[in-house]
């Protein structure tokens, strides 16, 4: 029998009714805690990547699709480590069940090395967009890039794991690889700024 790792017993507690929650341990504290921020962001890009692997799975089985979306799975589970991790301050009796490792970093760095050896060297920075997959993932880079940004909130006295700042710092340069590696790949677009690109465009619907 699978062990259950949550209870969840009721959906509603009415106990953040006044802007307060609870961290592991029963500790409260106000909803816009810095701790609270920063896993609360670390949702919100996971919600992000559950539509990359909607999206991603409309699209016709292949071996890069179907590996893709293993890939994607695996983050998203790793994020909810770090969720628990975040929620968990120094003074709580329990720890975090799933603390990050330096291998979880290395693995982000070696799909991030292989994507790479099969894409074309930019001369341009990418705009945000292109296609469902695409355009999500490059949503969940912007998020990622704001949920370290989060975390550095966090006091220094909280200890938070140096680790966490690596992965999410590594899973936002992840994402844009991602992005262009499924655009080159998996038949998304991809569009690219032109610096100074003039207004002379033919834009009007009404001729």
């Amino acid at each position: 029998m699978e062990k259950k790792i949550v209870r969840i017993n009721r959906v509603y507690t009415k106990t953040g009714d006044k802007g307060q929650t609870s961290l592991a341990g029963g500790i409260r504290v106000s909803k816009n805690h810095p701790r609270v921020e920063a896993y609360g962001t670390i949702d919100e890009l996971n919600s992000i990547l559950g539509l990359v692997r909607f999206y991603n799975q409309q699209k016709e089985s292949s071996k890069r699709r179907d590996k893709f979306e293993s890939i994607l799975h695996l983050i998203q589970q790793r994020l909810f480590d770090i969720g628990s991790e975040l929620a968990t301050p120094p003074q709580a009796k329990r720890g975090p069940k799933a603390p990050l490792t330096e291998e979880n970093v290395e693995w982000l760095e070696t799909i991030i090395d292989a994507m790479n050896e099969e894409l074309k060297p930019l001369n341009s920075f990418v705009l945000p967009g292109g296609s469902q997959v695409t355009a999500f993932l490059h949503q969940a880079r912007t998020v990622c890039r704001r949920a370290e940004r989060q975390v550095l909130l966090i006091p220094e006295e909280e200890q938070v794991s140096g680790l966490i700042l690596t992965y999410v710092n590594r899973l936002s340069d992840a994402l844009f690889v991602f992005s262009r590696w499924v655009a080159s790949t998996l038949n998304e677009k991809e569009f690219l700024w032109e610096p100074g690109m003039s207004e002379n465009i033919d834009w009007d619907w009404r001729e």
